[in-house]
């Protein structure tokens, strides 16, 4: 019997199957008391009230059709009762691993991705401080987006991928942003200090060429919320290699002209060389988490001289930087005594649904800390922004 999970006094029930013939058999016995919903290339759902859309009613006129049967669980907020029905739908076919992971890795990184687009209420966005680390207070935080997927757990990185095998990164970058832009938008109070707060963005190269981020169409979409682009730092993500420096090199020029700050992620790793972060040109260089881990052992000599060099080459162009993943007092001491400007990590501080000041650290040691530029992480976004005129 293909039927899943009956529930005493259901009122709505889901059918799925990959047979359009059924699906059609049943739309033209129950007319206009069925929902039909095409699902891409992953067959049909049909909806209909539970007394109506019966085994008793599926079973002579399914034939040697296969489908699932299942109740919509109402006490299940609407962004989640369907998926979840569907699921158990598809379990209960029997069909779940031919439509599933089972096909092409393209294939099920598309129906991931599609899963993901559809929870849209289900997602929030996180807030993790980015500490002076002169004065160990925060002015700027940083925007991570957490997934919630219920039938289908992703972390964000899992999300990305997904989003570059499907060659749909702009869709999924947009997605997050306009969720992101909205986010930053409530939590923002009003006042000069709050103003000069300034919130990271993460967004795939890819995204950045696109005309849907071109700068002034950008700088559109956050005045649009009611922010400024001061208030927004790009960070340029490394999942994937630029291939196109010299106009993303254009890009940047264009969005720090207009305000926003530019932030290079994962220095040190992946494809974030010292020729690409000199190429761009940004206000903001942030050390790779694998560098920063352990710099303050007695074996981490090869990593302190690694951000020495990048402390250098920063004031050189007059950037910022910023040291990612710091999660103990040793390794924070190292990175202060290398004049590091900025730190972000556990120890200072973790996620949070609202922008909250990172915690107090006890001091190792106290060392005079020398910043070459004035002005702090603003100092460094107006600097290049005017630098790029």
């Amino acid at each position: 019997m293909l039927f899943g999970r009956a529930r005493h006094g259901a009122v709505e029930r889901l059918l799925w199957s990959c047979d359009s013939r059924l699906v059609t058999r049943i739309e033209q016995t129950l007319a206009h008391h069925a929902r039909i919903i095409e699902l891409a290339d992953s067959g049909w759902c049909v909806l209909a009230d539970a007394s109506e859309l019966t085994e008793a009613f599926i079973g002579p006129i399914a034939q040697a059709s296969a489908y699932g049967l299942t109740d919509v669980d109402p006490s299940l907020p609407p962004a989640e009762r369907y998926v979840l029905a569907l699921g158990n739908a598809i379990a209960v076919s029997g069909l779940s691993g031919r439509i599933g992971m089972a096909e092409t890795p393209e294939i099920a990184k598309r129906k991931v991705l599609d899963y993901f687009f559809a929870l849209k209420e289900n997602h929030h966005v996180e807030f993790q401080p980015i500490v002076d680390l002169r004065t160990m207070q925060a002015r700027e935080w940083e925007c991570l987006f957490r997934p919630h997927m219920p039938m289908l757990p992703h972390t964000i990185s899992a999300i990305v991928d997904a989003a570059l095998v499907a060659r749909r990164p702009v869709d999924f970058d947009s997605f997050v942003v306009e969720a992101t832009l909205a986010r930053i938008a409530e939590v923002v109070e009003p006042g000069p200090l709050c103003r000069r707060a300034r919130y990271n963005i993460n967004l795939l190269p890819a995204s950045l060429l696109a005309p849907h981020f071109e700068a002034s169409a950008f700088a559109d979409r956050v005045h649009r919320v009611g922010l400024s682009p001061r208030q927004i730092v790009v960070e340029c993500t490394e999942q994937q290699a630029i291939a196109d420096i010299p106009r993303l090199k254009k890009q940047v020029r264009a969005l720090r002209r207009l305000g926003f700050g530019f932030a290079i992620d994962d220095a040190g790793a992946g494809y974030a060389s010292f020729n690409v972060i000199a190429a761009l040109e940004p206000s903001i260089i942030k050390i790779d988490r694998e560098i920063v881990s352990r710099i303050g052992n007695k074996d981490g000599d090869a990593k302190k001289a690694l951000v020495e060099a990048f402390v250098s080459f920063s004031r050189r162009i007059g950037a910022k930087v910023v040291a990612e993943g710091i999660e103990n007092r040793r390794d924070l001491f190292a990175l202060k005594e290398r004049e590091v400007d900025f730190g972000q990590g556990f120890l200072l501080g973790r996620s949070s649904i609202t922008p909250i000041q990172p915690r107090h650290i006890r001091a190792v040691r106290q060392l005079p800390m020398v910043i070459s530029t004035a002005g702090g992480w603003e100092g460094a976004v107006t600097t290049g922004a005017a630098s790029s005129q």
